[in-house]
């Protein structure tokens, strides 16, 4: 009986493997074929947290990876009240009305006490998200540093797998930071704005070291002069700083997504960067580094996850935080403590 029942349930077990198998290569013909509800679907499997959520991510990516790789990768950041939203929504639809399809993976804050996000970026992007040959994703940073989510390298892939030719990726807008986007996208925009004082500044003095393209939005009306003007300054900025592994010398230019200018030039900017630096290699070279550094990303992630699972990890964690806290452990011991049990030397 025991045998029999043994049997029954390995059986199940595999027809379940096998229908399971289906499944995933169902969603990711669906993506293929461009349907917005598989591509969605897909997407929120690669942010959940779930084992059994995670398994089939993996599955689907595996039958699409061969699938991805022609797009051109844009990232987009610059410090709140620059007008990213605006800036992305208008340039989509220009894209969008010359052909090309467009995929805006927009992240949004979470909360760091409740872990919520607004995700609004949908909302702002109304217009664009109306275009048939766009796509508009807002999705939870969940705490992930840099600017952008934890999933947001699997949702390009999975975006270019659908067959959108342009991939935006708008980051959170939370200051300096920001840099993890310049690890997955082929080129780097900084939105930035005239009149704002220490926040040119700022970014002046840390972003704008991984800009390709410097775009100073908000320049209509009283603000052009300004914006001309803080054109010259951040340019002058670049000629001091060394120069680039990929040749290029970062361009600054100005734009108004209120009255719709500079937006053709924008573009002209991006396709001569691509241009130059598929001429010179840098860009291939560029997204074989990345994967190797997302490979490295996944592998501090996973050992993570496991350490914090370990049962006997978690069973001497408290009292091994609390002798730290008490002086009577030194840190760097504890550390070593706490892996000698991960790693069974203990």
């Amino acid at each position: 009986m025991g045998a029999e029942h043994h049997k029954k349930e390995k059986i199940s077990k595999i027809k379940a493997s096998v229908k399971s198998g289906l499944e995933n290569v169902y969603l990711a013909q669906e993506v293929r074929s461009g349907s917005i509800k598989a591509l969605s679907q897909a997407i929120t499997l690669t942010e959940s947290i779930k084992s059994s959520d995670i398994e089939k991510a993996q599955a689907v990516l595996k039958e699409l990876l061969p699938h991805t790789g022609n797009s051109v990768r844009i990232g987009i950041s610059g410090v709140p009240g620059a007008g990213k939203s605006t800036f992305i929504e208008a340039f989509g639809c220009l894209l969008c009305e010359a052909g090309q399809k467009v995929a805006v993976l927009a992240v949004d804050p979470s909360s760091s006490v409740g872990q919520g996000s607004i995700l609004g970026d949908k909302t702002r992007m109304n217009i664009l998200s109306a275009q048939s040959n766009a796509f508009v994703r807002p999705s939870p940073s969940s705490g992930s540093l840099g600017g952008v989510g934890r999933s947001t390298r699997e949702s390009i892939l999975l975006c270019e797998a659908a067959g959108f030719d342009v991939i935006i990726v708008e980051t959170v807008g939370v200051g300096q930071n920001e840099t993890t986007v310049r690890g997955m996208v082929d080129v780097f925009v900084l939105l930035a704005v005239a009149g704002t004082g220490d926040e040119l500044q700022g970014i002046k003095r840390g972003i704008t070291e991984l800009a390709d393209i410097v775009l100073v939005n908000k320049a209509d009306g009283d603000n052009k002069a300004r914006a001309q003007a803080a054109r010259q300054e951040i340019a002058r900025a670049f000629h001091l700083q060394a120069s680039r592994q990929s040749g290029w010398g970062p361009e600054v230019a100005v734009c108004s997504a209120l009255k719709h200018t500079g937006l053709i030039e924008a573009w002209d900017v991006i396709q001569r960067y691509s241009l130059f630096t598929k001429t010179n290699g840098y860009f291939w070279t560029n997204r074989n580094e990345q994967l190797i550094s997302w490979l490295h990303d996944l592998l501090k992630d996973h050992l993570w996850r496991r350490f914090n699972e370990h049962p006997q990890v978690n069973q001497a964690m408290g009292d091994t935080e609390q002798a730290v806290k008490k002086l009577e452990l030194p840190a760097n011991e504890a550390a070593d403590r706490l892996l000698g049990l991960f790693l069974g030397r203990a």
